[in-house]
């Protein structure tokens, strides 16, 4: 089964897009980021990705009301990243009814506390590998570790990780396509699903990335290319579900 993840960013409380991970190439696509999700809902979205954006760079969640109101507005289940460091900001998050939090930064900086809500919350939690050159970048993509992306998969899904959300920071934003090679590498090395973001654009790329989705990609994020109307959401569901 492949998903696809219509992307919701919310920096200010309003929906926007930045540019490879960049907070002075922003652009704002909506004031309402709950208006946003009712619409891809109301499309055939099945699961909804939300990203604190001030969070991610304040290093702690910040847009909870925000959250909480699309959770409880929308039937389907959500998940989010941005900022989550620590046991407590999982447990708010989680208790704001989304179904998985997305931890980025944490799994590369403290991994007790990764390994410790792996076990507590397992599959509500997901890890974000954000990598450039193959290497993790953290801090809403302002570092970039010595951690290369596929050793940290193999290392954390023996610790319980079931799905990863792979982004190439090279591709994000750029509408030039996923980067299809390593979305699998990542999948086959670690054994699990992997969610792929950053650089998806055309229906095309949709279905290449869904052609895979035996051999482990499960799903796809999508983001400035629904709000550019290049791609079409509900076109998408039903060009994705027929390929199966």
């Amino acid at each position: 089964m492949f998903t696809i993840y219509p992307a919701i960013d919310i920096r200010g409380g309003k929906c926007v897009r930045l540019i490879q991970g960049d907070y002075n190439r922003e652009t704002v696509y909506n004031d309402n980021p709950l208006e946003v999700a009712r619409e891809w809902e109301r499309l055939g979205g099945t699961f909804i990705h939300l990203v604190d954006l001030d969070g991610a760079k304040a290093g702690h969640p910040v847009n909870d009301d925000i959250i909480r109101s699309i959770a409880s507005a929308v039937q389907v289940p959500v998940q989010v990243g941005g900022g989550l460091r620590t046991r407590a900001d999982v447990d708010r998050v989680l208790s704001l009814g989304v179904s998985r939090v997305i931890l980025g930064t944490a799994a590369i900086e403290d991994r007790a506390f990764t390994e410790e809500v792996l076990g507590t919350y397992g599959d509500k939690i997901t890890i974000g590998l954000d990598a450039r050159n193959g290497y993790v970048a953290t801090r809403g993509w302002l570092e970039t570790s010595e951690v290369k992306a596929e050793e940290l998969a193999r290392e954390l899904a023996a610790k319980g990780a079931e799905t990863f959300i792979f982004t190439d920071i090279s591709r994000d934003g750029m509408m030039q396509g996923p980067n299809v090679e390593a979305i699998l590498s990542l999948a086959k090395s670690s054994g699990r699903q992997v969610i792929a973001s950053g650089g998806v654009s055309t229906m095309e790329d949709l279905l290449k990335l869904s052609s895979h989705a035996k051999e482990g990609i499960g799903g796809a994020i999508v983001g400035k290319a629904l709000y550019t109307g290049s791609i079409q959401l509900d076109e998408a569901i039903r060009a994705v579900a027929g390929a199966e």
